[in-house]
């Protein structure tokens, strides 16, 4: 499973620290690869969601100031499932409701532990009520 993962400058920080902590996945990063204000939080979302696209079975991850940016704009393509989750609950049930394939967190908002939204959101699998799984195509014929 390759877990491609980005910020823009607001985010670059806490990307290096999810970076160390996932050291033992297959990680990609997708950049900045140094700190710059002029990086746009738009080009490296499309950057993630494009590979996500290309490669089924792989995540993303991405990063900025609230988190809001990248959400918004890396669910602007087809069959990405982006998620903002701002503790281990929204990662659960945006793994288990929804199958997201992209997690999405704030690198300003203080009450987050990313270790334990990381962990819960991939060890989540998804449900396989059929409720959910009807509601996830929904979510991707739009």
């Amino acid at each position: 499973m390759n877990i491609y993962i980005a910020s823009d400058h607001r985010g670059f920080d806490l990307k290096t620290e999810v970076i160390e902590y996932l050291k033992s996945e297959k990680i990609l990063d997708m950049g900045p690869f140094e700190y710059n204000h002029e990086d746009d939080y738009p080009i490296f979302a499309h950057l993630v969601a494009k590979k996500v696209l290309e490669n089924p079975d792989s995540f993303g991850i991405l990063i900025c100031d609230t988190g809001l940016g990248m959400d918004m704009t890396a669910n602007k393509y087809k069959g990405i499932r982006a998620a903002l989750c701002t503790d281990s609950f929204f990662a659960y049930r945006a793994r288990l409701h929804n199958d997201a394939n992209i997690l999405v967190l704030s690198a300003e908002y203080d009450k987050i532990d990313f270790r334990e939204i990381v962990k819960m959101f991939f060890s989540t699998q998804p449900s396989e009520e059929i409720r959910h799984k009807r509601r996830v195509k929904e979510i991707d014929e739009l």
